[in-house]
């Protein structure tokens, strides 16, 4: 019963006019007036902020904001695989061999996140890990790792929550919602970024050009909280020992190791 009134409160507010309209206000001037009310309710932390509140002309350019150079330290290791993203681990597994995996109690097809079966195959075993952004977060995306971009594409149109609540009543999001997948080759293999939209706004821009991307390196940003679901091939990623679920984490902070991690 929660389930199905959820759904339908979303599919209702979720429309194609409600979206624009969301838009159109985040972007315009008046909405100016609700950045430090913004700030406030969700805590943020404007001492790292590279500018001050009353220089964002608009909500949409608070949500985007960058920081102050220095705000977040890259973990120097040699083989470590970064957090792209400010966000709250939510959920870290093994991608079962036909493909699919569990979050929160509700099955995903990798086949139907990524769009292929073919482009699914080379994760059968390996990891998964999910991480979301709320809107208190920091909302741009750095690269988790070092590598050589082979792939680059686009899925799916509305966007639902991708909270816990969504997670749990919601119809599958992490694999039906708007999203854009970067696959990287690493030297020890592969590894599928897939930035999912979230309720209401759809954007996810893409800042980054070319083949090649360094571990830290900004990729792209999303225009309001969403997730980021982070795919690696079988026996070519070693989590870090003693991860706590759900648990905070800052964009350049150390999630694992590539391969062995030795």
């Amino acid at each position: 019963m929660i389930q199905n009134l959820y759904r339908l409160f979303i599919e209702l507010t979720n429309g194609r006019w409600s979206s624009s309209a969301l838009k159109r206000f985040a972007r315009s001037k008046a909405s100016k007036t609700m950045v430090p009310s913004f700030a406030k309710i969700y805590r943020i932390n404007v001492a790292e902020m590279e500018k001050p509140l009353h220089e964002y002309p608009t909500l949409h350019d608070f949500f985007i904001r960058k920081l102050k150079e220095g705000a977040r330290l890259k973990d120097g290791h040699p083989a470590a695989v970064l957090s792209p993203v400010d966000a709250v681990i939510e959920d870290i597994g093994t991608v079962r061999a036909d493909q699919r995996i569990t979050v929160k109690g509700k099955v995903y097809s990798i086949a139907e996140m990524l769009g292929s079966p073919e482009a699914t195959r080379k994760y059968e075993d390996g990891t998964y890990v999910i991480l979301y952004l709320s809107p208190s977060h920091y909302h741009r995306i750095h690269s988790p790792v070092s590598g050589t971009v082979v792939n680059r594409w686009t899925l799916g149109t509305k966007s639902y929550p991708v909270n816990r609540m969504g997670l749990k009543y919601g119809d599958r999001p992490l694999s039906k919602n708007f999203r854009t997948i970067t696959e990287v080759h690493h030297g020890k293999g592969h590894v599928a970024i897939v930035k999912v939209g979230a309720m209401f706004v759809n954007s996810i821009e893409t800042v980054h050009e070319g083949e090649q991307l360094t571990r830290g390196e900004e990729m792209a940003y999303f225009s309001f909280g969403s997730t980021v679901v982070l795919l690696f091939e079988k026996d070519s990623f070693q989590l870090l020992p003693g991860i706590m679920l759900p648990t905070e984490i800052k964009v350049g902070e150390k999630i694992g190791f590539i391969g062995t991690g030795s």
